[in-house]
C-alpha cells in the first residue's frame, strides 16, 4: 500500500486507491477515520473497482459497473474486498466484488471489461455551459455567501481531492428554489496529477461520481450547501465508460433527476470532456428521509 501519511489531497486519493493484496483475489483498503457518519460511497465503489481491475490482465478497460450499497461503512475500519473471477472470455472479462467490514457485507459490485474494437458512433451533444475558469470554486462560493467557511467545510476544502465548480450559482433560501428544475451541472477535476495508470483515473472518477449526482434530486427541495432537511443515502450506482479520459483534466458532470417518489430519488448523469466527448454515463438511486421523521 502507499504512504497513508500523504500530504496533499490527490496523493491521499491515490493512496486510498492503492489496495493491499493479501491473497490472490483478496484485497484490503483503508477507510480514513474522518468526522463522517458513514464511509463515503464513492470511496468504496472506487476501491472495489481497483480490486476488480487488479485481477485482470490490464489490457481490457472497464466498460461498465453495477453496484449496491447494502450497509453503511464505519470510518476508520479497514474494508476487505473479495473478488470472484466470473468470466474471462475472448472479448469480455467479468468480475464480482464483495466488500466486507467487521464481518458484514456492506457493498457489492459487478464490473465488466471489454477489449477495444471498432464500431459506429453517435452521442448526445454536450450542453453549452460556461468554461470552468470563469466560475468560482465551490468553497469560494460558500465563503463569499457566509463570510467564512464553517469549520467542517474548511477542513474539507483542505483535504478535498477534486476542484468542484457549479455551472449555476448556488441557491441558499427556499424562496430561491421555487420553480427550480431537478437538474444540476458541475465542472470537476482532480487537484493534482494522478499519474499514468488508466485504472487509477477510472477509479478516481468513480470516486468523484458519487459526490454530487444526487444534487439533481435535492435541488428543487432544499439548498445544496445549507442546513439539510433530509438524510440521504446512496442505494445503488451504475456507470458505463465510453472513452478513455484523465480525471485530472476538467470534465463536466451534467446531472438530472427524472423522478422522486416513495422516499427515493433517481438521478442520471452524463460526463463530458472539454471538447464535448461523452466519456461516462451514470445512474444512481438514493434514499431521502426527512430528518426527525
Amino acid at each position: 500500500m502507499g504512504d497513508s501519511r500523504a500530504a496533499n489531497p490527490v496523493d491521499r486519493l491515490v493512496d486510498l486507491l492503492d489496495l493491499e493484496r493479501i491473497d490472490l483475489n483478496i484485497f484490503r483498503g483503508r477507510s480514513p477515520d474522518e468526522s463522517l457518519q458513514r464511509v463515503f460511497g464513492g470511496q468504496v465503489a472506487g476501491q472495489a473497482l481497483v480490486a476488480a481491475g487488479r485481477t485482470t490482465d490490464g489490457e481490457r478497460p472497464v466498460h461498465s459497473l453495477h453496484s449496491y450499497f447494502l450497509r453503511p461503512g464505519t470510518p476508520g475500519v479497514p474494508i476487505v474486498y473479495q473478488v470472484e473471477r466470473v468470466r474471462d472470455g475472448r472479448s469480455f472479462t467479468t468480475r464480482r466484488v464483495v466488500a466486507i467490514q467487521q464481518g458484514r457485507i456492506i457493498f457489492n459490485l459487478t464490473a465488466s471489461f471489454h477489449a477495444p474494437e471498432p464500431g459506429f458512433e453517435h452521442q448526445v451533444a454536450m450542453p453549452d455551459v460556461p468554461d470552468p475558469e470563469t466560475l468560482p470554486t465551490l468553497f469560494d462560493e460558500v465563503r463569499d455567501h457566509v463570510g467564512r467557511l464553517p469549520a467542517q467545510l474548511e477542513r474539507m476544502s483542505r483535504r478535498h481531492p477534486f476542484d468542484l465548480r457549479y455551472v449555476e450559482r448556488l441557491r441558499w433560501t427556499q424562496e430561491e428554489l421555487k420553480e427550480v428544475e431537478p437538474r444540476s451541472a458541475v465542472w470537476m477535476r482532480a487537484v493534482g496529477d494522478l499519474g499514468e495508470d488508466p485504472l487509477v483515473h477510472v477509479c478516481a472518477l468513480t470516486y468523484a461520481s458519487d459526490m454530487t449526482l444526487l444534487d439533481a434530486v435535492r435541488v428543487p427541495v432544499e439548498p445544496l450547501w445549507g442546513p439539510r432537511g433530509f438524510d440521504m443515502a446512496s442505494l445503488d450506482h451504475a456507470m458505463w465508460f465510453h472513452r478513455p479520459f484523465r480525471a485530472d483534466e476538467w470534465f463536466l458532470y451534467q446531472q438530472e433527476s427524472p423522478i422522486a417518489t416513495g422516499g427515493r430519488g433517481l438521478a442520471r448523469g452524463l460526463i463530458y470532456d472539454r471538447e464535448g466527448h461523452l466519456l461516462v454515463s451514470v445512474m444512481q438511486e438514493g434514499l431521502f428521509r426527512r430528518i426527525g421523521d
